[in-house]
């Protein structure tokens, strides 16, 4: 991401600095960050270089590194299929704040992407980055100029959509339902020149050492992703969050302790941050953000802000009118 940035002319340096981000974690294989930080580094990225499309620059900075162990598992793979299969697999060695699935059809297979903010929406130019990345790692991998049978974007579609058809050599279909890339079956069946059983073997042990050494220990943050996901339904229960994380409420309860948190803590945080975030959206209702936010009442929606920021949800939108990111 940050090599991809760089060569749109952005200092990234320089916003890791302001971002209060460590650079130099960038050498370290084992190092992490948070989601919303790579939203801010996103946003801030788009502003400097003023390039909403800047995102897709993830086509030129092809390596398996970029994928950790999972890169090399996929070289190793007998196909496309089979490698994408792995990467579905073992997507939390890239990233925890994304979702990998595949779709397949007789004749197609869909490669989809859902990506996840903890207190901040998700940048487009995250998943456009991740899609354009992956298409063109099936081209270095194979060896062949594969084009996508359908590329789905979900934000709008853009005054100059010329970058996009560059990049995926098709057409975008803007303001979707959800990121994917749909290829042809045949070309993702084709036998790769990298294929290595023996590799592939040795990378999946690997892989799978890794994921058990990785654990669940996050709880946090999972809660996190989970609490944002839901809201919009209601206000979520701990009993339904412990469950879809397939653990007792007692535990879930422990180990958030174990974290130093708690369930109603991570709700008034995702809460105050989401809150922040759609009043900045001038289109966004105040009684669309309470239902947003999961309060079936607007009211105390708008107690429990003027509770957390000592203003109304009216007074912060307009000190901060104008103040949104693309």
């Amino acid at each position: 991401m940050v090599a991809a940035l760089e060569l749109g002319g952005v200092d990234c340096r320089a916003i890791f600095a302001e971002l209060a981000l460590d650079y130099a974690a960038l050498d370290d294989p084992e190092a992490r960050f948070a989601q919303d930080a790579m939203t801010q580094l996103w946003q801030t990225a788009v502003e400097r270089s003023g390039n909403p499309a800047i995102g897709l620059n993830m086509a030129q900075v092809i390596r398996p590194s970029a994928f950790n162990l999972v890169g090399y598992a996929l070289m190793s793979s007998r196909n496309l299929l089979e490698g994408f299969q792995r990467m579905v697999r073992y997507q939390r060695i890239i990233a925890e704040g994304s979702d990998l699935s595949l779709k397949v059809q007789p004749d197609s297979v869909d490669l989809c992407l859902a990506i996840h903010g903890d207190q901040l929406p998700p940048a487009r130019q995250s998943a456009e980055a991740a899609l354009a990345f992956s298409l063109a790692f099936c081209r270095w991998l194979s060896g062949r100029a594969i084009e996508p049978l359908e590329v789905r974007l979900c934000g709008p579609e853009p005054d100059d959509i010329s970058p996009y058809q560059k990049v995926f050599a098709i057409r975008p279909r803007f303001a979707q339902v959800d990121y994917a890339l749909r290829f042809s079956r045949d070309d993702l069946q084709y036998p790769l020149p990298s294929a290595n059983d023996s590799l592939a073997q040795l990378h999946d042990h690997y892989a799978g050492e890794y994921l058990a050494r990785f654990g669940d220990s996050r709880v946090t943050h999972q809660v996190r992703q989970l609490l944002c996901r839901l809201l919009p339904q209601g206000e979520p229960k701990r009993d339904e969050v412990a469950q879809q994380l397939n653990m007792s409420s007692r535990t879930l309860q422990r180990r958030l302790q174990e974290e130093g948190s708690g369930f109603q803590q991570l709700l008034d945080e995702c809460r105050q941050g989401l809150a922040l975030q759609y009043l900045r959206q001038p289109e966004i209702s105040l009684l669309e953000v309470a239902f947003l936010l999961g309060f079936a009442d607007p009211s105390n929606f708008f107690r429990a802000f003027r509770r957390w920021f000592a203003m109304t949800p009216n007074e912060y939108r307009e000190q901060h009118a104008g103040d949104t990111h693309q």
